[in-house]
C-alpha cells in the first residue's frame, strides 16, 4: 500500500509538471485530473476488479490504478509520467473491452488505460468518412478504443460504407485487433485488418504521440500493426472503407474427406476477381453425431427444412465449408447463377448444401446473436482456454491426422473449431505478425469454453487445457511449423522462438519506442528492457 501511495503521488506530480493539468485529490489515493480534456485516475474497487480480468477468465492480476482518458493527449500524459517514474518505469497496459484471453492487457501493480469510452467524450466531433483521390477510395479516422460494431453502424449511416476486412466478432476494439491482426473469412481477398489501415496515431512508451504511416515513421507504423501493444498504444486508426453490399447468401456444405475439403477451400481463395468468387471463405470441424442433433436449430429457421439422411453412413469427424456471396439490387438477379456455378465445382457430400439469405449487417454481427443466447444461459462469462494456430498448408493434412483424428478423436465438444486458409501475399511482411513461410496457411482456432461443474469431464477447464498442451506438443514433435495467433508464451526464450529471425528487428523496435519495456507487460515478451546497441 505504501508503494501505491508513493506512486500515485509521484504520478500526479509528474502529470502536473509535464502537462500543467491541475489535479484535485478525491482522497489519499484517488486523484481526479482537471482541466480541459483531462482524464481520470481511479482506484475504485469496481474499476480495479474489472481491469484485473478478461474474457479468458484464466488469470487475474489487479492493477494499481485504472486511467480513463478522454483523448490521445491524456494517454500520452499518463505514459510520460509513468516513463519518468523511478525504479524502472511503471507498467502501463491499454485495455479496450476486455476480450484478451490470457491476461495480455493486464498490468499487475501498474496502470490499466481504459480505452473503451474515450471516443464518446468527443462524439460531437466524431469524424465522418472521407473520400481520398490519392487513395482511390474512402476512409475514416476512429478512436483506438472504439468497437468495430460502432464503426460499422457509423459508416453505414454516413454513406452506406463499411470496412473491408473483419473479425468474426464485432464487439472488439479497433486498437486491440490491429495490435494482433484482425482476421475473418474476408482475409483471403482483402488481407487482415492490419492490411487495410492507412495511418495510425501511436502513444509510444516515452509518452510521445506519433503519427505514422507507410511513408511517415514506417518503422513504428508496421511495427505497431500486429505488435501486441509492445511499441505503443494505438489511439487513432485511419481505416479503409468500401461500399457496403445490401444482402448476403450464406452457404454451408459438409465434407467427410479432409483432402477434398481443404482442396476446395484453397481453390476458392485462389479466385480473386469478378463474380466468380465468394467474398468470404471459412470452415469448421464438427462431430457427425453432434451435427445431426444440432445443425438445424443452430443455423436454419423452421421454414428451411433440412434433410441429413445422406449423413447416415458418416461417423466421427466431419468438415463444414462456410462461404458467402454478397449482392444488392443490381446483382440480385444473377446471384443464384453465380452461386450455382461456384458450388458446381466443389466436392462436398451430395445433399448437404444449406443456404440462407440475410442482410449484410446481420451476417457480420452473427456471433453477437450467439453471445446473447449464451449469456441467457450463463455460458458466456466462463473460462475460455482458446488456442489459435497458423498452420502451413503443406502440413494441414498431418495436422488433421494428428489432432482432429488423433488428440481430439471425435471429441469436438466445448465450442467451435474453425479452420480456413489465407493467402500470405495479402499480409504485409513489414508488420510484426508472425506467419508460416508458405504461400498459403490456415487458421485453426479452438474456441472452446469450460463449463464450471460440467458432468462431462471432457468439458472441464483442466481437460481442455490439457488438450491444448497435447496439440502444441504434437506440433513441436511432428515439426508442423505452426505459429500461435493471439500468442500466449510463458518466457522470453519462447517468444524468441516464436519470432524466429524476426526477433532481432522486433527487439530493436522495442528498445527504440519502449526503452523501459513498461508497455503491455501482460504479454510476457520481454524479461527486461532490450538494449538498442545489442539488436
Amino acid at each position: 500500500m505504501a508503494r501505491c501511495l508513493v506512486f500515485m503521488v509521484f504520478l500526479v506530480s509528474c502529470l502536473i509538471s509535464t502537462v500543467g493539468l491541475p489535479v484535485e485529490p478525491a482522497d489519499e489515493v484517488a486523484m481526479q485530473l482537471g482541466g480541459v480534456g483531462g482524464g481520470r485516475l481511479s482506484v475504485e474497487p469496481s474499476d480495479l476488479t474489472e481491469a484485473s480480468r478478461d474474457f479468458g477468465r484464466l488469470t487475474m492480476s489487479e492493477p494499481l490504478a485504472v486511467f480513463h482518458p478522454r483523448g490521445a493527449e491524456d494517454v500520452a500524459a499518463l505514459v510520460k509520467a509513468a516513463y519518468a517514474s523511478p525504479g524502472g518505469g511503471i507498467r502501463v497496459s491499454a485495455r479496450g473491452h476486455g476480450h484478451s484471453i490470457s491476461g495480455q492487457a493486464q498490468a499487475p501493480g501498474g496502470v490499466v488505460v481504459d480505452m473503451s469510452h474515450g471516443w464518446r467524450a468527443e462524439a460531437a466531433e466524431r469524424a465522418l468518412p472521407v473520400y481520398s483521390p490519392d487513395l482511390g477510395g474512402h476512409y475514416i479516422d476512429v478512436w483506438g478504443g472504439e468497437l468495430w460494431i460502432d464503426v460499422l453502424n457509423w459508416t453505414l449511416a454516413h454513406g452506406g460504407l463499411a470496412p473491408r476486412s473483419w473479425t468474426d466478432y464485432l464487439y472488439l476494439s479497433v486498437g486491440g485487433t490491429l495490435s494482433n491482426a484482425g482476421i475473418s473469412g474476408q482475409a483471403f481477398h482483402h488481407g487482415p485488418q492490419i492490411s487495410n489501415v492507412y495511418e495510425l496515431d501511436v502513444v509510444t512508451g516515452k509518452g510521445e504521440v506519433v503519427t505514422c504511416s507507410e511513408s511517415n515513421n514506417p518503422d513504428l507504423f508496421f511495427g505497431a500493426l500486429g505488435g501486441l501493444g509492445q511499441l505503443g498504444i494505438i489511439t487513432r486508426a485511419r481505416i479503409a472503407l468500401e461500399p457496403a453490399p445490401h444482402r448476403v447468401r450464406w452457404i454451408r456444405a459438409l465434407y467427410s474427406n479432409f483432402t477434398e475439403f481443404t482442396a476446395d477451400q484453397e481453390r476458392l481463395i485462389s479466385l480473386q476477381h469478378g463474380s466468380r468468387r465468394f467474398e468470404y471463405v471459412e470452415g469448421f470441424v464438427v462431430a457427425a453425431e453432434g451435427l445431426i442433433n444440432n445443425w438445424r436449430s443452430s443455423f436454419f429457421s423452421p421454414q428451411n427444412p433440412v434433410k441429413l439422411s445422406s449423413l447416415k453412413h458418416h461417423s466421427g469427424v466431419l468438415y463444414c465449408l462456410e462461404v458467402t456471396k454478397n449482392y444488392d439490387d443490381s446483382t440480385a438477379g444473377t446471384v443464384d447463377q453465380d452461386v450455382e456455378a461456384l458450388l458446381g465445382e466443389l466436392n462436398f457430400i451430395p445433399g448437404t448444401v444449406f443456404t440462407t439469405d440475410l442482410p449484410y449487417v446481420d451476417f457480420l454481427d452473427r456471433v453477437h446473436k450467439a453471445e446473447l443466447k449464451l449469456r441467457d444461459k450463463g455460458m458466456w462469462e466462463v473460462p475460455h482456454p482458446w488456442l489459435n494456430l497458423f498452420v502451413p498448408a503443406s502440413r494441414i493434412a498431418d495436422f488433421d491426422s494428428g489432432v482432429f483424428r488423433g488428440v481430439l478423436g471425435s471429441r469436438t465438444a466445448g465450442g467451435p473449431i474453425l479452420i480456413y486458409p489465407m493467402n500470405k501475399h495479402k499480409w504485409d511482411p513489414r508488420s510484426s505478425v508472425v506467419t508460416p513461410e508458405e504461400d498459403v496457411f490456415y487458421l485453426v482456432a479452438f474456441l472452446r469454453s469450460a463449463v464450471p461443474g460440467a458432468t462431462d469431464p471432457a468439458k472441464s477447464l483442466e481437460a481442455l487445457e490439457r488438450q491444448n498442451r497435447e496439440i502444441l506438443e504434437f506440433c513441436d514433435e511432428a515439426g508442423i511449423g505452426a505459429k500461435q495467433y493471439l500468442p500466449n508464451h510463458k518466457a522470453q526464450r519462447e517468444w524468441e522462438a516464436h519470432f524466429g529471425e524476426r526477433w532481432a528487428r522486433f527487439a530493436r523496435l522495442k528498445a527504440e519506442f519502449d526503452p523501459r519495456a513498461m508497455l503491455a507487460t501482460g504479454q510476457g515478451i520481454f524479461d527486461s528492457p532490450p538494449l538498442l546497441a545489442e539488436s
